[in-house]
């Protein structure tokens, strides 16, 4: 039997599976029987006594204590992830950048030139631009989030620790990654014409980057639980990638498009609409944010981390059990 304890603790302590609601029954019902006398069933009893699940649900604030004594490991998990994910490829950590650039280049051919939506715009490419690498920053993690306990089963199965550290780790990794895609983008802003302009107010920028980190947090956490209890939903979440694209304005100004003042409220209320609208207002146009907008951010960046990380908190004893 393996022993396992716990970072801090100096006495180890024994642990066990999740046992399934089956088996509990079955254990429940052997003791009402004759069974219960039999010695090799006694010394079974007697084994199991004092043991510890392994996904037993710790109390919030032992679970932050236990997260906390793992960051060494969830830092050095992403970041050897953020290098090895292209490794095997030529360019390598290049394509961090190349896929939502020709993405980018793709979405300005068709919906700048094709279609015309740019007419009457003063930079469409920053615009979409800055809407494109900034929105895959969000659409990333979620689209990973709903796979991210299943692609750790084999970890969750060998070792104790809190689950959080997995979407955790996800948005550290994507966040790393996100530092070089943000590089690019502000050299290219900078160097296609029409030309953005540097100004004081572009030192918002990493403000509004720090709510977008928790606001992906949240989606990281949420997503994660849904995407366990529910394995279809990550079959949908390119369709739903999709419709929030386009309704957030992330290719064009939804302003053009939505009359109806009720619906254009609603889209403007969506958090990565409010995050584009922000990253737009300090890089292309050199005005702060409105008070509303920074107030909104601040409310769903502290809405989605808290409650996500509940939400998936309360199901830590559901991610060791095995699916039937």
């Amino acid at each position: 039997m393996n022993i396992v304890s716990k970072s801090g603790s100096p006495n180890p302590k024994r642990v066990r599976r999740v046992l399934s609601e089956d088996d509990e029954r079955f254990l429940r019902d052997i003791e009402k029987t004759h069974l219960a006398k039999d010695p090799s069933v006694e010394d079974l009893f007697g084994e199991t006594q004092g043991l510890e699940p392994i996904g037993e649900k710790a109390s919030l604030p032992e679970y932050f204590k236990e997260l906390w004594q793992r960051r060494h490991f969830i830092w050095r998990e992403s970041k050897n992830k953020v290098l090895n994910q292209t490794s095997n490829t030529f360019l390598g950590p290049f394509w961090l950048v190349i896929n939502p650039l020709l993405l980018a280049a793709f979405y300005w051919v068709v919906f700048g030139i094709v279609l015309g939506i740019s007419r009457g715009m003063d930079n469409f490419v920053a615009f979409i631009i800055i809407g494109i690498l900034m929105f895959r920053f969000s659409s990333g993690i979620m689209s990973q989030a709903t796979k991210a306990i299943e692609s750790s089963r084999s970890m969750i199965r060998a070792f104790s620790y809190p689950r959080a550290a997995i979407p955790i780790s996800l948005v550290v990794r994507e966040t790393l990654g996100q530092f070089i895609v943000m590089a690019v983008m502000i050299v290219m802003i900078l160097a296609i014409p029409p030309h953005v302009s540097i100004d004081a107010t572009w030192l918002l920028f990493p403000v509004v980057f720090l709510l977008h980190i928790l606001i992906n947090a949240g989606f990281a956490f949420f997503f994660s639980r849904l995407g366990y209890k529910m394995p279809d939903f990550a079959q949908a979440m390119s369709f739903i990638v999709r419709i929030l694209m386009y309704g957030s304005g992330v290719i064009f100004p939804v302003e053009r498009f939505i009359e109806n003042e009720l619906a254009l409220t609603i889209v403007k209320a969506n958090p990565i609409y409010m995050l584009l609208d922000s990253y737009r207002s300090i890089l292309m146009e050199n005005t702060v944010p409105a008070a509303s907008t920074w107030l909104g951010l601040a409310a769903w960046a502290i809405g989605l981390a808290v409650l996500g990380f509940w939400y998936f908190w309360k199901g830590e004893e559901e991610y060791a059990r095995e699916r039937r």
